[in-house]
């Protein structure tokens, strides 16, 4: 859905971003497509105001501040993503900055150019697979944009290039050691 002028596309990580982005999409007056991803209604636990409160649409969050590499995912991913960074800060010694795009159309790319010149490296992840998934916009962006910053290849880790069966989700998914090890190499080049 995002090659689609005039959509707006959200996927939110956790219960009290789903509330504050559906609020906002709700009382947008453009057509919002809103992913919830089903594994937050099994596994998420957080504590979600009461009252009515919106979060910006096309802005991301900077989820950890760091300054040795950009982290960049949306939705369930971030979870993976923050344990990955806290991995790495433990076992490399390395400060990762992890963003939360949040919104995938329109994109912050200011938010993400900003922490991609600071830290001059980048790793991208998401569910979908490699190919043709959301995370080469962000690549290509970065590399149109921060080129001269860059210190390392802008790396993606994603979805497997393969029709999968949901018993093998956890294998097809990319995990903890995928995003470590790519924090690993990006940050040792």
């Amino acid at each position: 859905f995002t090659h689609t002028p005039g959509l707006v596309v959200v996927c939110p990580r956790s219960p009290l971003q789903a509330k504050g982005l559906l609020l906002a999409a709700i009382r947008r007056n453009d057509p919002v497509v809103f992913f919830e991803p089903k594994s937050l209604y099994r596994s998420a636990t957080e504590q979600v105001p009461v009252g009515d409160f919106e979060l910006p649409l096309e802005k991301a969050e900077i989820v950890e501040e760091g300054s040795d590499v950009t982290v960049i995912g949306y939705g369930t991913q971030v979870h993976v993503l923050q344990k990955a960074c806290a991995k790495a800060r433990e076992e490399l010694g390395v400060n990762p900055e992890l963003i939360d795009l949040r919104t995938l159309l329109p994109w912050d790319f200011e938010t993400v150019h900003a922490s991609v010149r600071k830290t001059g490296r980048c790793i991208v992840s998401h569910e979908a697979p490699i190919t043709c998934g959301f995370g080469a916009e962000v690549v290509a962006s970065i590399q149109q944009n921060c080129f001269l910053q860059l210190e390392a290849p802008v790396t993606r880790v994603c979805g497997l290039d393969t029709p999968f069966p949901l018993a093998h989700e956890k294998i097809y998914l990319p995990d903890v050691t995928r995003c470590f090890n790519a924090i690993a190499k990006v940050t040792s080049f």
